[in-house]
């Protein structure tokens, strides 16, 4: 074993941490994570944690979450500028605004926002159950964002519901990398793939792709499809994950700079030294965390509703 990470988890163990790391995370983190999952996956086990200590290897609106999860629970980051830029692209004045002109729709945010940002909601919702959090809301009128493609893949869903995109051009830089031109110069060579896509993808590519689902849903759809070889269209760290998983499996990815430069930041030596000196701390202010925490909390109501 590599000395940085047994150094590691030797400190885990010690200080009774939970490593919780995001599937687009480097490998070597991949590795040292107890749980790896999604944001909806990482925010369940951040709520139902009994460790002493979390360590958060993700973009920071992730680990805010985790912190008003569990105020009373010290939630270290590796990286402090590991921060996704579509988190910025919807802010508590663009939400209040958007409240004056539609007095009457209800608010849901993608958890890929900011600790302020859920503040000014109604509900929170995660790429894998924003279709089922926004079928239970009462308004027929629902503003949600900051993604464009994923507002729109809700609204496909639900026609029956009104979905506004806030704001109107609003994405991950990520999955904007992708395009059917991806397909199509993937076809011949691997033409008997089943295509995976996120919903943060554009909608021609997601009509074109045979399953569009979060990266959890990603991630098990291997256990039910009868293929062998699949072309994965999100950020390429999950890649890593999916072939540990399903080593008689194949899996390429659609478009190689499908890089995420800010899940990337955090390397195994940033995290040894975030859990060595327990710090950065990712702090939440206190009337922020208790406006945030029920709109995450009536997400959590929804998901266990029948």
């Amino acid at each position: 074993m590599d000395l940085l990470k047994e150094k590691f988890l030797k400190l885990k163990e010690g200080k009774n941490c939970l490593v919780l790391g995001h599937n687009y995370q480097r490998p070597e983190i991949q590795d040292v994570s107890d749980y790896l999952g999604d944001s909806l996956g990482l925010s369940l086990k951040a709520k139902e944690t009994e460790a002493d200590l979390i360590l958060f290897c993700g973009v920071y609106f992730m680990a805010e979450t985790a912190a008003i999860l569990n105020p009373s629970k010290k939630i270290l980051i590796p990286d402090l500028q590991a921060r996704c830029p579509m988190a910025r692209m919807l802010d508590a004045k663009v939400i209040k605004s958007y409240r004056k002109k539609y007095p009457k729709a209800s608010v849901a945010v993608y958890i890929n926002t900011t600790a302020a940002t859920k503040a000014e909601a109604d509900v929170v919702f995660t790429s894998s159950n924003g279709v089922k959090i926004c079928s239970a809301l009462d308004s027929d009128k629902i503003l949600v964002g900051p993604d464009l493609n994923l507002a729109l893949f809700i609204q496909r869903k639900l026609p029956d519901k009104d979905i506004i995109p806030i704001p109107q051009k609003s994405y991950c830089y990520v999955h904007k990398r992708f395009s059917k031109e991806d397909i199509n110069k993937n076809d011949e060579k691997f033409k008997h793939s089943e295509i995976l896509v996120h919903p943060e993808v554009d909608v021609e590519l997601q009509d074109a792709a045979d399953f569009v689902g979060s990266t959890s849903q990603i991630f098990k759809r291997p256990k039910v499809s009868k293929v062998k070889e699949f072309l994965i269209g999100t950020e390429i760290g999950l890649i890593y994950r999916m072939k540990k998983e399903y080593p008689n499996r194949k899996f390429y990815p659609l478009n190689e700079s499908a890089i995420c430069g800010q899940m990337k930041k955090h390397t195994l030596y940033k995290a040894y030294l975030a859990l060595r000196d327990e710090e950065p701390v990712v702090k939440v202010p206190k009337k922020i965390a208790i406006k945030a925490k029920k709109s995450i909390d009536r997400m959590f109501e929804i998901m266990e509703e029948k």
